[in-house]
């Protein structure tokens, strides 16, 4: 029998698969057809996720382990900071490490476990990064510029202004009113995006952000091979970097942002060091409940005699965002 994990941070829910546990990995193609089922929202496995996390011996030099991201599509993302910080429990508690890097797509990551956000809400800090601007690293084209950094781009929607920015997941960012935030036009904007589209041929994450304050936000994400999501690690960092580029006055390097979700809240920290820039996010790694399947069933793509148990931790993670300002003044209906 195997143990899967559903996890979630800020509510981007998914499950952990550990192959190092495993007597025969999946490989990529049962991969691609598992994760499309278990996570549907209507017939996968407790309710759904948004991906699967695949532990996997390390690849690269200096890493604990391997972090795959499996899309709730079956598409594969390069990283997934939400995902990353549940990842980063779940191997502190196997090796009884509290610092660490983890192999993603991109690079080795630098991964920290934090102070509890609350009674029974753990925490990690998770490394963002690499941060690229160029039109390649996204990549988009047939927009006139050769990176957009709070740039009018009327091909998308008239009077914003866009900011793209790789990390390594491409992200695309405007800085919006209330309304604008609450109305359909993000998800207009992101199924077009990700669909056939002269502009951006991979698809990309689109970010929604409302400036609450001074180092505070609310940003809500169209996720690429995803849809809405509850919350997006990356898209959040990336976000907050643009926030501190695009308007200095109110976002400062160096400084603990507030950033509210859909599903919570998280911390990022911006920096720009040694001609680079690189983003620290923080936030909650809440394990939800245990799943004991047997392995034959995962290469089948099919969980039917799965036994679940819960955990109890998302209801103290649910007293925490109840707690919160602004994530229930400002909730958004997907």
């Amino acid at each position: 029998m195997t143990e899967l994990l559903k996890v979630h941070g800020s509510q981007n829910q998914f499950f952990i698969l550990d192959q190092t546990t495993l007597e025969q990995p999946l490989t990529d193609a049962e991969l691609q057809a598992l994760a499309p089922r278990i996570t549907d929202p209507r017939t996968g496995l407790l309710g759904g996720a948004d991906g699967i996390l695949v532990v996997n011996q390390p690849t690269k030099p200096g890493a604990l382990a391997q972090m795959r991201v499996i899309n709730a599509d079956g598409s594969e993302a390069s990283m997934c900071g939400n995902g990353l910080r549940t990842v980063a429990r779940y191997l502190a508690e196997k090796f009884d490490q509290d610092e660490f890097q983890v192999d993603t797509r991109d690079a080795n990551l630098l991964v920290r476990r934090q102070p509890d956000f609350a009674p029974g809400v753990p925490a990690f800090a998770v490394e963002i990064s690499p941060v690229r601007f160029n039109k390649e690293a996204l990549p988009f084209d047939n927009l006139g510029h050769e990176r957009l950094l709070d740039t009018l781009v009327p091909e998308f929607i008239p009077g914003l202004r866009f900011t793209s920015i790789a990390v390594p997941n491409p992200h695309l960012i405007s800085f919006v009113s209330a309304t604008e935030l609450s109305d359909n036009v993000l998800g207009v904007l992101g199924e077009r995006l990700n669909g056939q589209n002269p502009y951006f041929p991979d698809g990309v994450n689109v970010n929604f952000a409302q400036i609450l304050n001074e180092n505070e936000l609310f940003v809500r994400t169209f996720e690429r091979g995803v849809g809405f999501t509850n919350a997006c690690g990356t898209g959040m960092s990336a976000t907050s970097l643009a926030f501190a580029l695009t308007h200095p006055e109110l976002a400062h390097f160096d400084v603990p942002m507030t950033i509210y979700n859909p599903g919570g809240m998280v911390k990022t920290i911006v920096h720009h060091q040694a001609d680079h820039y690189w983003i620290e996010l923080v936030g909650n790694a809440t394990f939800t409940h245990h799943v004991t399947v047997a392995e034959t069933e995962l290469h089948q793509a099919s969980f039917a005699d799965a036994q679940t148990s819960a955990t109890g931790e998302e209801t103290a993670y649910e007293k925490f965002v109840a707690d919160l300002p602004h994530v229930n003044d400002l909730q958004i209906g997907k």
